[in-house]
Order: structure tokens, then C-alpha cells, then sequence
């Protein structure tokens, strides 16, 4: 089942992805406040030139500092950009005096680190722009994760609303049921094709099982996994495909020179049978097993005719009347209230009948409808994201 959610930690989960997108909406509309109070041209201008400003004085802090005739080389090459850069700002450029005082910082014959400190002081006046812009990304990119987060929530929250209403349903079962009259035939059936797979297993070769397991593409009931090509190709061309899978899983254990005096191409078998023994192992009788509790009537009448011709080819007749033994019990009047009973007594842990006897898994699934519907509502309003 999936993972169950109490009503209180339900309530506790809204109001966490609820705030969460509340106050990265409150947020974004701060930083959008602020900007549009000291004008988004003026801000992005601003922000623009301390970004050049800061840019030019981190490229030249190493090169521009110290006594040597590239030093003072690199000196020039800054002093005339950032005099240039000044130069360019518009007259009316918010905290323009800033980029002034910034440049008579660095305005001497010979620089030290500390005179890039004060510079960079300098400009702080205009940094703050620069924040504004920055705040609202960071708040833009808050706003898309908790979207995001709300959109998870929503799908967990439906994971939980299903396991409620799961529950539910099986909240009128009969737990008194003799749910072994439906048990006792499944588990007939189930040992007696696990107990022939085994005897099939010894005895057919594996092209024969292969030609099996090829043939359950075609029976969505029977989940068989198909070999890998080139194990298939080797068990249909190959002599050697005429032998079990038991003898091909002990063949591959051999050395190459005893193998080769069992097989033509030792060195073909020890590439594709060795390499697959997982696939090999694999091979039981669990895709034509009945799972317990077993599906609805109509599921099972259709699994067990699909079962039927597989049966009938690695079993022998008493295997094959006990699945007509389980086909027969679904036509049985009390199918489905011993099915819903098995249901219930495999998938209820006490807990979960306490809840249900006392009305608490209902309360849980109105409290996790009426917070699937909160968000919803609240992812529905646009955001600039």
C-alpha cells in the first residue's frame, strides 16, 4: 500500500506546501515592490554599471597591483576603462557619485589591494540595485520550486486518497468469512504447477522451454521474461539447445577442454549460457502461479484460461483439474464475499480496523480531499514563473 498519511500529519503536510507557495508568492512581490519603487530602468541601469564596475576591478586586483612595469601596465589599462566606463554612465544615473568615488579610489601612481577594498566600498551605494535584481531571481526561482513542491504534494496526496478509499471498500467485509474454501484450492493448484515445473524442467529441453516462454508474449496473463537475443539464437541453432537448462547451467561450469568434449563449440556456449545463468535460474513456475488474494472472478476466470494451454503442456492432468478446480470456485454464488474477505484479512493490519470501525480512515480521506482541492486553487493562480 502506499505510504499512509494520518489526518493530522495531512493537515500538517497542506499547511507546509500551502505556506511554502504563500510566502514565495509574498516574496517575489516584494522584490517586484522595491524594484518598481525606485523604477525597473533606473534599477537595471544601475545594476548593469556596478556589475561593469565590480567586473573590471576584480580583473585587475592581481595584475594591477604591486611595483613592476606590468603592474603599471595593467594599472593603465584600468584606470582608463573605469574612467571611460564613468565617463558613459548618464548624468542622471542613480548613485552616479558612487562610480566617481570609486574611481578617485584607484586614481594614484601605484595601487594596493587596499585601494581596490575602497573602491569597491565606494560602489556600495550602487550594490543595492544590484541586490534588487538579484533578490528577485532568487525570489522568482523560490516561487518555481515551491510549484513544484505543491505539484508533489498533490501527487502524494492522491497515492493516499487511493489507499483511503481502498480501505474503504473493504471496510464491509465479512472477516469471518471461511475465506479457506477460496485458499484451499489456489494453494492445491499452486503446489501441484510448482512441483510439475520442476519434473518439466529436469526433462525438456531448454529450445522446448524457450518455445514456451516465446509462446507467452501472446498471454498478458502469463508474465514470462523473454531470453536475450543472442541466448535464443544459440539455444535454437546450437545442438546443445537440445539439452536442459539444468545440463546447460552445469555445462557452463565446466572448464573449456572438458566442455569441449560434451559440446561442438565450447566457446559459444561458455559466451552465451554462462553469461545468462540468472535468466536460466529464473525459469520457475511463478508466472503461472495463482497470487493469493486472488483478483475479482472475471480476473481469475480469464487468468486460469490462459494458464490452461501451458498447463496442459509442462503438467499432467491432476495439475491441469486443479486449475479447473479454481476456475469452478469463481462461479461460486459467495465468490466475491470470500474474495473481499481475503482481501481484507491480507491487507488490514489491526491498526487499520481500528481506524475504520471508528470513522478515522474516513476522516482522513475528507481531510485529504478538502487539501488536494486547496492546492489546486492555489496552483491555479498564475504566477511569473
Amino acid at each position: 500500500m502506499s505510504e499512509r498519511v494520518h489526518r493530522g500529519s495531512a493537515e500538517e503536510s497542506d499547511s507546509t506546501a500551502l505556506e511554502r507557495l504563500e510566502s514565495a508568492r509574498e516574496r517575489f512581490a516584494r522584490a517586484e515592490d522595491a524594484i518598481d519603487d525606485e523604477g525597473g530602468d533606473t534599477v537595471a541601469d544601475a545594476a548593469d554599471a556596478y556589475r561593469d564596475a565590480t567586473d573590471l576591478l576584480e580583473d585587475y586586483v592581481d595584475r594591477a597591483t604591486g611595483t613592476g612595469r606590468e603592474n603599471f601596465k595593467a594599472y593603465v589599462e584600468l584606470e582608463g576603462q573605469f574612467a571611460t566606463l564613468v565617463e558613459d554612465l548618464p548624468e542622471d544615473l542613480a548613485s552616479r557619485a558612487a562610480f566617481e568615488d570609486a574611481l578617485e579610489a584607484i586614481d594614484k601612481r601605484r595601487l594596493s589591494e587596499s585601494d581596490f577594498e575602497r573602491a569597491h566600498d565606494a560602489l556600495e551605494p550602487a550594490k543595492r540595485y544590484a541586490d534588487l535584481l538579484k533578490e528577485r531571481e532568487a525570489a522568482r526561482e523560490a516561487l518555481a520550486e515551491a510549484r513544484k513542491a505543491a505539484g508533489r504534494r498533490i501527487r502524494a496526496i492522491g497515492d493516499a486518497i487511493g489507499d483511503r478509499e481502498r480501505l474503504l471498500e473493504l471496510a464491509d467485509a465479512d472477516l469471518d468469512a471461511p475465506v479457506e474454501d477460496l485458499r484451499q484450492p489456489i494453494e492445491t493448484y499452486n503446489d501441484a504447477i510448482r512441483e510439475a515445473f520442476v519434473d518439466y524442467r529436469q526433462s525438456a529441453s531448454a529450445r522446448e522451454v524457450f518455445a514456451m516462454v516465446d509462446r507467452s508474449r501472446w498471454y498478458p496473463f502469463v508474465e514470462y521474461e523473454q531470453p536475450p537475443e543472442d541466448l535464443r539464437a544459440f539455444v535454437d541453432d546450437a545442438p546443445a539447445g537440445e539439452e536442459t537448462i539444468p545440463t546447460l547451467l552445469e555445462y557452463a561450469d565446466y572448464s573449456r577442454s572438458k566442455l569441449s568434449h560434451y559440446v561442438d563449440d565450447a566457446d559459444r556456449l561458455k559466451r552465451r549460457v554462462a553469461t545468462q545463468q540468472t535468466y536460466l535460474e529464473g525459469i520457475d513456475a511463478d508466472p503461472l502461479a495463482i497470487e493469493w488474494p486472488p483478483g475479482p472472478a472475471g480476473v481469475l476466470r480469464r487468468r486460469t484460461r490462459e494458464y490452461q494451454p501451458f498447463i496442459a503442456r509442462v503438467a499432467g492432468e491432476e495439475t491441469v483439474a486443479a486449475l479447473r478446480a479454481v476456475r469452478q470456485r469463481t462461479r461460486d454464488p459467495d465468490y466475491d464475499r470470500l474474495q473481499t474477505a481475503a482481501q481484507a484479512v491480507d491487507q488490514l493490519s489491526p491498526a487499520e480496523r481500528d481506524r475504520l470501525a471508528d470513522g478515522r480512515i474516513a476522516d482522513e480521506l475528507a481531510a485529504l480531499r478538502a487539501e488536494r482541492e486547496r492546492l489546486e486553487a492555489a496552483l491555479g493562480e498564475d504566477d511569473p514563473v
